[in-house]
């Protein structure tokens, strides 16, 4: 199952012991590869023109596992995704506007959604559950008074799960529409919890007797809208109770679903739940329950909504499905028309199963537009505005909503600003700049990835590209390679069968030359571009993938024959084109941290090593001694990019903490001696990020590719 992709939390923790230090010298080396004349790019290279921090256009591309709209205010539309936090509809751009992006890496916890409501009798209040994963850091429940352009965390703190499985069911989160300072939270651990006063104060409800699923929980709350006091609650696995009393007293219902996903009501108090298991879609009135199912459909429900303005017209959608289904009744569900779609993609690149709206989690119509429904799923956001049209037309809206996890960047100095290697989507040749979405993905021009875990470019002809990668579902990976910058790919000839690469560097001065490092195995390389394997000697087991972001391989810029690498506080290095590896330097032996491994460009043997709170570290002799960069208090990623108008030191990005300036994110324009903080405190890019890589053709252009939120880039 997909979801399984983003269940395993990134570590982020200091080195046990730090790499010894020495003065550092000024490199007396030219830096070759700046200081040549200007080369010709290719046609399709674009520049960067927007200031500040900004998201590259991808389109997104992650789980919108709920939508939510104001029944008193049009257009006023919040969703909430599995691991890029929360976002407001802006019906002015027609774009999604991220309202969670302030967390820092410190709280990167809270960019999973948990859960979302709103008050219903005022538009300015919203409150959030945020936390990713049970096992991690707790989350918690903030709130907003003007709409989500700030919040405050409320005293409640509980391990929740948006990333986790059932996250596409709901809705957790829930506030009385007869006194809106009562609200109710279903956990997956720890129970029921209820305010009285706006979210000021909250205490468990110890009389709920349900017995839920362990780490789903109450996956649903809803207040009637008809009956005060009236409140329906699904303990996952067990089945659906109720109050009548707004949560004071509980008893199961006799003969509710055992394991619903979703909850309606409508003006006249039928209750109608769609299911996973027995029947798919079910009703209750009058204390009776009622199997009323679509004829010949498949059990497995999920999307529900009942129109505000008609309580006898209702929708709803298969879930965990690559070919959802929709239905639609006028009669209470008495008679079911299946909804026959077009799609019209704003996103080119978007493949067919990403267009067959694959995994509804919410279907949802609009309180305010008669006809307009939404929907979210497994890549996005979808919104007809008329659903009796036959076929539907459904348009997806993925303007600002960037959320795909980044594995690999880079930015060669010829050809495209940016190659993007991705989870699920594959990667991209950004060959419509940075503000538009590419035009198709890696597969689009030869082989289709699942996803591309590491891209590397020859120094010497930086339009020979190599990238390996391959498909989760089915455990085979391989790589490609192309001599056109990335615009068309060749696969290889061989590639080792259930073996998954995690990085790759190639030779600087032979294209055909490069290693990859396999996860939980013995790295291998390659003289012939692909159609020969041979092991590579001297190296450890790479660790296991592909959740894994530490960058431990690179090639020397200017030396072909020269590799390095890092693990367990060593570094190691080749000289006979990565065919074996020894140790250059071991200041102690401990467990393996955090780190980033790369090579200055265009200067021969130096090698930095970033070791997260150990700080950052410069090798000027091919990596037999290191030295600290004094100030550096935390150097959590880091990358190289084109010098300053008049200079041939590359301009050095940091993401981390420098002495007496703080954590953020910064420039240095004498490696490492003096620093620029060019961060943004109200958007630290705090959600996961992996990597780092800055431009080799446009000086003051840097990128952050993230675990949720997609890549971020600073122009100057």
């Amino acid at each position: 199952m997909r979801w399984i992709k983003r269940t395993v939390p990134i570590a982020i923790v200091s080195l046990a012991a730090v790499i010894g230090c020495q003065p550092i010298k000024s490199s007396s080396i030219v830096n070759s590869t700046f200081n040549q004349p200007e080369v010709s790019v290719l046609a399709t290279q674009q520049t960067a023109t927007s200031q500040g921090w900004n998201n590259v256009a991808l389109g997104g591309g992650g789980y919108v596992t709920g939508i939510y709209l104001h029944p008193l205010e049009k257009d006023l539309v919040y969703i909430k995704t599995d691991v890029g936090g929360f976002y407001r509809w802006n019906s002015q751009s027609q774009s999604w506007m991220p309202l969670t992006d302030r967390f820092p890496l410190s709280q990167r916890h809270y960019y999973g959604g948990e859960a979302l409501a709103f008050d219903p009798k005022n538009p300015n209040i919203v409150y959030i559950a945020a936390g990713t994963y049970v096992w991690d850091k707790p989350g918690t429940i903030f709130k907003s008074t003007d709409k989500g352009q700030t919040w405050t965390k409320l005293n409640i703190d509980l391990p929740m799960g948006g990333n986790q499985d059932k996250r596409w069911v709901g809705e957790r989160l829930a506030v009385n529409l007869f006194n809106t300072n009562v609200i109710l939270f279903g956990s997956r651990q720890n129970g029921l919890w209820k305010s009285s006063n706006a979210g000021r104060t909250w205490s468990k409800v110890t009389s709920f007797p349900g017995t839920p699923k362990k780490d789903i929980g109450i996956t649903a709350i809803l207040f009637d809208k008809q009956m005060p006091g009236l409140v329906y609650a699904v303990a996952y696995g067990d089945g659906i109770y109720k109050s009548t009393d707004t949560g004071v007293t509980w008893r199961k219902i006799e003969g509710s679903p055992q394991w619903p996903r979703r909850m309606a009501t409508g003006r006249n108090g039928t209750l109608y739940v769609t299911s996973g298991k027995g029947p798919g879609v079910t009703k209750y009135a009058n204390g009776v329950w009622s199997n009323i199912t679509p004829e010949n459909s498949q059990a497995m429900f999920n999307g529900l909504s009942v129109n505000p303005a008609n309580p006898d017209e209702i929708v709803v959608a298969l879930g965990e499905s690559p070919s959802t289904k929709i239905y639609r009744s006028v009669d209470a569900g008495s008679t079911w028309i299946p909804v026959k779609r077009t799609i019209d993609s704003t996103v080119p690149w978007w493949t067919k199963i990403m267009r067959s709206q694959a995994w509804i989690s919410a279907i949802e119509f609009d309180p305010k537009v008669t006809g307009r429904v939404w929907l979210t799923d497994w890549y996005g956001i979808w919104r007809t505005d008329d659903l009796k049209t036959n076929p539907v037309v459904w348009t997806n809206y993925q303007k600002g909503h960037e959320e795909i996890v980044t594995f690999a960047l880079v930015s060669p100095p010829k050809g495209a600003l940016l190659l993007s290697g991705l989870a699920d989507v594959d990667g991209f040749y950004h060959n419509n700049g940075l503000a538009s979405y590419p035009d198709k993905t890696f597969g689009g021009n030869g082989p289709d990835f699942q996803d591309t875990y590491s891209i590397a470019y020859n120094e010497k002809d930086p339009l020979k590209v190599v990238r390996v990668g391959g498909n989760r579902w089915n455990n085979s990976y391989s790589g490609t390679t192309s001599t056109d910058g990335g615009l068309t790919w060749q696969k290889f000839g061989s590639f080792p069968t259930n073996k998954m690469p995690m990085r790759v560097a190639m030779s600087a001065t032979d294209p055909n030359v490069f290693v990859v490092t396999i996860s939980g195995g013995q790295a291998i390389r390659t003289i012939d571009g692909g159609a020969t394997w041979q092991p590579v000697s001297g190296l450890p087991n790479g660790p296991r993938g592909p959740w894994n972001w530490s960058q431990s391989l690179a090639a020397d810029t200017v030396d072909g024959n020269t590799f390095y690498y890092y693990w367990n506080d060593s570094v190691y290095r080749s000289t006979d084109k990565g065919a074996s590896f020894s140790v250059v330097y071991k200041p102690l032996v401990g467990e393996n941290r955090w780190h980033s491994l790369k090579t200055m460009p265009g200067v021969k043997g130096e090698v930095w090593v970033s070791l997260d709170e150990k700080g950052l570290y410069r090798s000027t002799d091919a990596g037999k001694s290191f030295s600290k960069i004094s100030g550096v208090e935390k150097a959590y990623l880091f990358a190289f990019g084109k010098p300053q108008e008049g200079s041939t030191i590359p301009a050095l990005y940091l993401y981390g903490k420098i002495a007496r300036m703080g954590e953020g994110i910064f420039r240095s324009l004498d490696r490492g001696k003096t620093w620029t903080n060019i961060g943004d405190r109200h958007q630290p890019i705090g959600n996961n990020p992996q990597v780092m890589a800055a431009s080799k053709q446009q000086f003051g252009l840097v990128f952050i590719g993230t675990g949720g939120r997609g890549i971020y880039y600073y122009s100057k």
